[in-house]
């Protein structure tokens, strides 16, 4: 799976319509053209075949600043599903990777609070599995490698890192940062 896709997906559904540049100017403003290698002919690929799957359609022509009119574009129903879909995997699983991990976590607030922790919950799991697995490879190494050792340390330390920064998003979730899908609108809260 493709950080692009998850953010084009993103993007779009977050303004309800946009165009391409649009898209891109926000992802630049992530920096995603650094951590997620999204670059400008990415993002319109990505529009294109995304409308040709049905996940995106084209709206309403939009005037352009001084060129031609921009091409507009919305989620379909599908397009919803595959956001929804590439989210849950983005964010608990851990063989999607970094830059899907970091999509998903820029597109959080999209998702309803207690789905979210859920799914970082799984996250969770996942690190300190990791973080123990590794622990126990370095053990098992004594006497070995000694530099192969610092491998484990890596992964463990990674792990580690990792276990910390969704425990304390979680927690940060479940005390009501954030303003999340769902969440009652301000004001409105007894």
């Amino acid at each position: 799976m493709s950080a692009t896709r998850l953010l084009v997906l993103g993007v779009v559904r977050m303004f309800g319509r946009a165009h391409g540049y649009q898209v891109r100017r926000e992802l630049l403003s992530w920096s995603a053209d650094k951590w997620a290698n999204v670059q400008p002919g990415s993002i319109y690929h990505a529009l294109k075949k995304m409308t040709t799957e049905a996940l995106l359609e084209k709206v309403k022509a939009e005037p352009g600043d001084a060129g031609p009119d921009r091409v507009a574009y919305q989620l379909t129903e599908d397009g919803e599903q595959e956001f929804q879909v590439l989210m849950a995997r983005s964010l608990s699983e851990p063989d999607s990777g970094y830059p899907q991990l970091c999509a998903a976590v820029g597109l959080l607030p999209a998702l309803p609070r207690a789905h979210a922790i859920r799914l970082l919950r799984r996250r969770l799991v996942q690190f300190e599995t990791e973080e123990r697995r590794s622990t126990l490879q370095l053990t098992a190494n004594d006497g070995g490698r000694p530099h192969v050792a610092e491998l484990f340390r890596l992964w463990a330390g990674i792990a580690g890192a990792g276990r910390e920064w969704v425990t304390a998003l979680i927690d940060r979730l479940e005390a009501g940062e954030y303003v999340m899908a769902g969440d009652p609108a301000p004001g409105n809260q007894i």
